[in-house]
């Protein structure tokens, strides 16, 4: 949680990317066209990324809850993110982007699992852009997750129940490296969080904003990031 006073901006944004299967269906086209057409814009907001002085960008691309779609739609999704791996691996690498996932990799197949990994080992030196791309992820799972492991260390007598505190299970978290967001984005209109770094955004602003996500321009990113500068954070304080 970050509250340095010489910045007004946020160092990390998480963005919940929605819209895109109602973006094609207003076209008339099939909602894995919108997909396509979000995958396509993350590569813009990527690049606005630096000028507006963000360092950690987090996108929720699919979700625990997902595999409720049709078998068709996971199938095109899967394909999609494997296509954008192998697309885009090596400008990220060349831009300066450092990329991790998050969420659990064990229902992913395995030629996903091999190029999430690679990608994240290729860009293991990149400090411009810290990316993460939560792939099967949920809050809820992260922290039952979290959990086992951290019961895992004390049944094994590594840690006490005395060690167990906020600061020792976020340890065990798959953002434990990363810093908490301050700023999380969501478009297309909802205004719920779905499940999204529960954890993490127990301080976070919360932006939810109409425009759907392949609409959703470096512009906007650029006035949704800079509105942030104008809110007072109190962190559970009363400011003097």
């Amino acid at each position: 949680m970050r509250q340095d006073s010489d910045r007004t901006g946020p160092d990390h944004v998480a963005i919940i990317m929605d819209g895109n299967g109602r973006w094609a269906q207003q076209r008339g086209r099939p909602r894995l066209l919108g997909h396509h057409a979000g995958a396509r814009r993350v590569r813009e907001i990527l690049k606005a990324c630096p000028g507006n002085n963000v360092k950690y960008l987090t996108l929720f691309a699919f979700s625990t809850e997902n595999w409720k779609r049709t078998q068709s739609e996971v199938a095109g999704l899967m394909t999609l993110f494997r296509k954008y791996i192998q697309r885009e691996a090596m400008d990220l690498h060349s831009s300066g982007v450092r990329v991790r996932f998050i969420g659990d990799r064990i229902r992913l197949d395995d030629k996903l699992v091999s190029l999430m990994d690679n990608l994240e080992l290729l860009t293991a030196g990149n400090d411009l852009l810290h990316l993460t791309i939560a792939l099967n992820y949920g809050g809820r799972d992260e922290v039952t997750r979290a959990a086992k492991r951290l019961a895992y260390e004390v049944e094994m007598g590594r840690l006490t129940h005395k060690d167990v505190d906020a600061e020792t299970l976020a340890r065990f978290l798959d953002t434990h490296v990363l810093p908490d967001p301050d700023l999380v984005i969501r478009t297309s209109g909802e205004a719920r969080i779905s499940n999204f770094l529960l954890w993490q955004s127990a301080y976070a602003e919360y932006e939810f904003v109409d425009t759907l996500w392949p609409d959703f321009t470096a512009a906007e990113f650029g006035r949704v990031v800079a509105r942030y500068g104008q809110r007072e954070r109190r962190f559970g304080a009363v400011m003097a």
